[in-house]
């Protein structure tokens, strides 16, 4: 396998693979011992960063507030906090941007955010508020000198009227000063390529990082890629078909369609990958150890350790 790796990073160029992590924050105590169970599992593989979603409506400001500073204070990770803009004034918005910077926190994910009653409900932007994601863009730029992360959809937002209207809001969040774009998941790796071509084309030349959700339960991954318009593969529905009460045997799958996944975007030259861990990390370890990155051994060690403990 080392050398199959080896193999796949010359064909990315040869340059080293990086990985970032997104979580969310929990609402009781055993989500909340679990969420730091997965962060502690994943650290030693050194992210890049990673980032804290933001609910509907600003619904877990608070929590979110908290588990990113709790990363600041406890950990050696780099933290993203997700922001958006629904049911806010500017200046309840501005107030959160100073407070994460106050905390030490130098990146947010800016997102428009869904309505507060779900995906499929129609936007209604806050009447003294940030109408856009690329308004907030602006507005979190013009506070402090943050790092920048916005959403990129390859099979574009399901409002969207076209990938032309699509690529423009893009655009337009990388003028405000976006750094960076992060792709909703996908199942297809030609779509991501595909977009690839027309964001260039555009004239926009930010990573565009692929969303890599590994699917540990199919049927909920399909209820998500129906509300948000992303294609669902038939030879996907396939690999985990009669598995319903088979939790062990769909973790193995998952494991294996996900390493499947990053391996054909790193043969075609994908260097960098955000993955959506669900607040579970064995998937996603398993994952990046497939990909040749490894924790340093006195990592290894703490946690064989802790296990022997």
């Amino acid at each position: 396998m080392s050398s199959d790796v080896e193999r796949r990073s010359r064909r990315a160029g040869g340059r080293p693979i990086s990985v970032s992590f997104e979580f969310f924050p929990p609402k009781t105590p055993e989500m909340e011992a679990t969420l730091w169970s997965s962060i502690t599992r994943l650290a030693p593989l050194a992210p890049k960063f990673v980032s804290v979603t933001y609910g509907a409506g600003g619904s877990t400001r608070e929590r979110t507030h908290s588990t990113v500073e709790r990363i600041v204070k406890e950990t050696r990770l780099s933290p993203a906090a997700h922001l958006t803009c629904v049911s806010a004034s500017k200046g309840e918005v501005d107030e959160v941007v100073r407070g994460y910077w106050d905390a030490g926190v130098r990146h947010i994910v800016a997102l428009r955010g869904d309505p507060p009653g779900g995906v499929g409900q129609s936007y209604e932007p806050h009447s003294d508020g940030y109408k856009t994601s690329a308004d907030l863009v602006s507005g979190i730029r013009r506070i402090a000198n943050f790092e920048v992360s916005v959403s990129a959809y390859p099979e574009k937002h399901p409002e969207s009227p076209s990938f032309d209207t699509d690529l423009d809001i893009l655009a337009a969040k990388v003028e405000a000063g976006a750094t960076r774009a992060i792709t909703q998941c996908f199942f297809d790796n030609d779509l991501y390529f595909r977009y690839l071509d027309k964001a260039r084309a555009r004239g926009i030349e930010v990573p565009i990082v692929p969303g890599i959700l590994p699917v540990s339960n199919f049927k909920q991954a399909k209820n998500f890629s129906e509300k948000t318009g992303t294609y669902m593969p038939g030879w996907l529905a396939a690999r985990f078909e009669g598995l319903d009460n088979d939790p062990e045997t769909r973790k193995l799958i998952a494991a294996a369609v996900a390493a499947e996944q990053v391996f054909d975007l790193v043969d075609r030259g994908v260097t960098e990958f955000h993955f959506y861990t669900l607040n579970r990390a064995d998937l996603v370890y398993a994952v990046c150890h497939l990909l040749g990155l490894r924790p340093p051994q006195e990592a290894v060690a703490g946690q064989n350790g802790q296990a022997a403990a």
